[in-house]
């Protein structure tokens, strides 16, 4: 195992972790600021890469595509929104059936299962042989950098905003919100629809990067979403206490994803195992702050309150 290989695989790492850190922000959303297990990421993920490289194949922009993206995830987020308030359906099941009704929805998109896109025809934004060897603002790195700072800011200055600040109090204590004059059932699908919206961009960004978009692109990606938010809150969370700087924890903790994958690879770690190593990393991470509270903190009985070990 030569470790320069290791470090030659490590921009594709950090590309791919950033792409998927728009997504995770996502999650984010839902899961942390609203508390609502929301499934429907798996089947926006491929929405937003169906219909971006649907229509740059049709002549269309692709700043314009991914904007149209952008807004098809914004639809699905308002399918699982109204089946969870106006049809009472829990929120996670609701997500269940938006994500199965997007199978058939990014079929009939795309016409088949598989859509390839090749760079060389259509002038895309970001790819995946724009990693190396071409101007740094063209470099998919960079690119996506940018994207992500100017989604945290963004979502900094709207979640400081009376509407920003109602959402943020539905997530936190819906009984409360509506005691203040807050409509919960505005908020909550405004969330999941903003959340959806940025799951559909990253779809979109992943379509053009890896050349192609498929019905099952977004397969396990809540699992994606959830492992970068939990791993940023673990490295990060005593550090940052800040909103935006909680955004760029996920961000951050995307790419220690990837990354760790990308080692996995290294160590010539079967490839069909990829998704169960994704799934026991996550289980680990979340089981951190338990097993630290568990077995690392010592109960001060004069005080009667815990001391770490």
């Amino acid at each position: 195992m030569d470790i320069t290989t290791l470090f030659n695989a490590m921009p594709g790492a950090v590309s791919q972790g950033l792409i998927w850190a728009i997504m995770g922000i996502g999650v984010y959303i839902t899961f942390r600021i609203l508390d609502v297990a929301d499934l429907t990421v798996d089947g926006t993920l491929g929405l937003g890469g169906a219909v971006c490289i649907m229509c740059v194949t049709a002549g269309v922009p692709v700043w314009l595509a991914m904007v149209i993206a952008f807004a098809a995830g914004l639809l699905a987020g308002l399918a699982t929104g109204l089946f969870h308030t106006f049809m009472g359906i829990p929120a996670i099941l609701a997500g269940i059936l938006t994500q199965l009704s997007l199978y058939t929805v990014n079929l009939k998109i795309m016409g088949k299962a598989n859509q390839a896109i090749n760079v060389d025809q259509y002038n895309l934004l970001v790819s995946l042989r724009f990693v190396r060897d071409v101007p740094f603002w063209r470099n998919t790195i960079v690119v996506v950098a940018v994207l992500v700072v100017v989604l945290i800011a963004v979502l900094y200055w709207f979640f400081g905003t009376e509407l920003g600040c109602s959402v943020r109090a539905t997530g936190a204590n819906g009984h409360m919100a509506r005691a203040q004059g807050i409509n919960t059932s505005f908020t909550t699908v405004l969330g999941l629809m903003l959340s959806n919206g940025l799951v559909a961009f990253s779809g979109a960004l992943l379509g053009q990067y890896q050349g192609f978009a498929d019905v099952s692109m977004g397969r396990g990606a809540i699992v994606i979403g959830l492992a970068a938010v939990i791993i940023g809150e673990t490295i990060f969370g005593k550090i940052f206490h800040n909103f935006a700087l909680k955004l760029l924890a996920v961000a951050v903790g995307s790419i220690v994803y990837y990354a760790v994958l990308q080692v996995c690879i290294w160590f010539r770690i079967d490839t069909d195992m990829l998704k169960m190593l994704s799934a026991i990393v996550v289980a680990i991470f979340l089981a951190v702050p338990y097993w630290k509270s568990k077995y690392f903190t010592r109960v001060d009985v004069k005080k009667g309150g815990k001391t770490h070990a």
